[in-house]
């Protein structure tokens, strides 16, 4: 059998205090089945000894970045992507375990789609693989993201197609257009920082293709919790900045009123538990930078090439899709035409 031919691609993991999850993601890479240019795993100054204990035997070109401080997830990326020499950067999470032909299909989707300059996998939960943690990420109209099916069954994984962007745990995306774009939002620390570079990306013109075979199980939070004050406060502040500094004028006055009312739903109904005070929280974290997101948005807006019209296209208008986490992906742009007069929809949103 002929041996599939590598992929140019830089592998980035960024670590933080991973224990032994981060070994067992290397140790998937190890079996791959087409091997990437090489693998960069970035420690942001871990405390645990993870990044010690490491076995990077087996892996190409690989290499350890130790940072003295925690750069947080977006800044570590940044910085491993300026250093990375592949055509693609793939970023991968240290809590996945990426299946053996993981990079095979991703390979594969990149050949099908030779305009498309992100590609996002299937994610799987690692504690029970017949439920899904991720289909891409997906944004609602209304200014909230989602990853895409998550805590669904297997069974409504979509087939291939388009979806909003990337999940950072499992992105893989052109290493020219992520520089080009300025890479993650270093402000973000983490969370959101994917869904704010894919809401860039799309002003700019890219897609971003969902390749269902491209299969990776993650331990979801299991590094940061899912549910910490951390991550609400984190994922609250930057959601509301990545919908102020990226949403056209025209789709943010139309939408804000039901950004605020989905935003007052959620902080009533965490009232009496730990997660509201999370929440407000974040809400002053994000109206006291305010100011920076506002100069940030005029840069955005200077350089987006859609209209308020073209990006709510990528966008889901059902409030039952947000509501349910369902994916939402649709018929990629060149295959539209092979869906014919009736509208054939490759997702099951």
């Amino acid at each position: 059998m002929k041996t599939p031919a590598p992929l140019d691609a830089s592998i980035i993991i960024v670590n933080y205090n991973g224990g032994d999850l981060i070994q067992a993601a290397l140790d998937h890479l190890k079996r791959q089945r087409v091997s990437p240019t090489e693998v960069l795993i970035v420690d942001n100054n871990s405390t645990d000894g993870s990044a010690d204990r490491l076995d990077l035997d087996g892996l190409p070109r690989a290499r350890l970045l130790r940072m003295d401080d925690n750069l947080g997830f977006a800044k570590a990326n940044n910085v491993a992507a300026k250093q990375a020499v592949g055509e693609w950067i793939i970023l991968l999470n240290p809590d996945t375990e990426p299946q053996a032909d993981w990079l095979e299909k991703l390979a594969g989707a990149a050949r099908r789609h030779p305009g498309v300059t992100s590609f996002a996998s299937a994610q799987i939960d690692a504690g029970d693989t017949s439920v899904l943690d991720g289909t891409g990420d997906c944004y609602s109209v209304f200014g909230f993201p989602w990853r895409g099916g998550f805590g669904a069954s297997k069974t409504d994984l979509p087939e291939e197609g388009e979806c909003f962007s990337p999940c950072g745990a499992t992105a893989m995306i052109r290493r020219e257009t992520f520089l080009h774009a300025g890479g993650f939002d270093e402000s973000f620390f983490c969370y959101c920082e994917d869904v704010d570079l894919g809401y860039r990306l799309r002003l700019m013109g890219e897609r971003c293709i969902f390749v269902p075979d491209a299969i990776v199980r993650h331990h979801g939070s299991a590094i940061t919790g899912r549910m910490s004050d951390f991550t609400v406060r984190l994922g609250t502040r930057n959601r509301l900045t990545t919908y102020l500094k990226n949403t056209p004028p025209l789709a943010l006055v139309l939408s804000m009123p039901g950004h605020v009312l989905l935003t007052l739903y959620l902080y009533i109904s965490a009232i009496g538990r730990p997660r509201a005070q999370s929440i407000r929280r974040g809400l002053g974290e994000a109206f006291r930078r305010l100011g920076d997101t506002m100069r940030s948005r005029k840069t955005v807006q200077k350089q987006r090439k859609l209209s308020s019209v073209e990006i709510t296209k990528a966008m889901s208008w059902s409030p039952f899709t947000l509501h349910r986490r369902k994916p939402h992906v649709w018929p990629a742009t060149e295959d539209r035409e092979l869906a014919g007069s009736a509208g054939t929809s490759i997702s099951r949103s």
